[in-house]
């Protein structure tokens, strides 16, 4: 809930113009892809961690999901953040994915 507030008092000061909207956005999709890069690269390391951070991912991804698709939230700016973060995840994970398999 702290994310949320914070994501809300950052779209609150920010968001003047839709140029400005777009580009939290954009920033919001490769801040995911970064978090993605670390989350691939870090704890698969030692190898045991692999299953545990899989299933981490997997409950943060639905409940964002959850929280994201509700249509009864008022502001829609900050959850709009958050899922394009889960967006940029996704993809860098899918990436990541490709890098290995070929």
């Amino acid at each position: 809930m702290i994310i949320i507030l914070v994501l809300k008092q950052i779209t609150s000061i920010l968001v003047i113009n839709k140029f400005t909207l777009f580009s939290l956005n954009l920033i919001s999709l490769i801040l995911g892809f970064f978090i993605a890069s670390i989350l691939s690269t870090l704890p698969s390391q030692t190898g045991e961690w692999g299953i545990i951070n899989a299933a981490i991912i997997v409950t943060i991804n639905e409940l964002i999901s959850k929280i994201a698709y509700r249509s009864e939230k008022s502001d829609k700016k900050s959850f709009k953040l958050i899922n394009n973060i889960r967006i940029g995840i996704i993809y860098g994970l899918f990436v990541d994915a490709f890098k290995l398999g070929s």
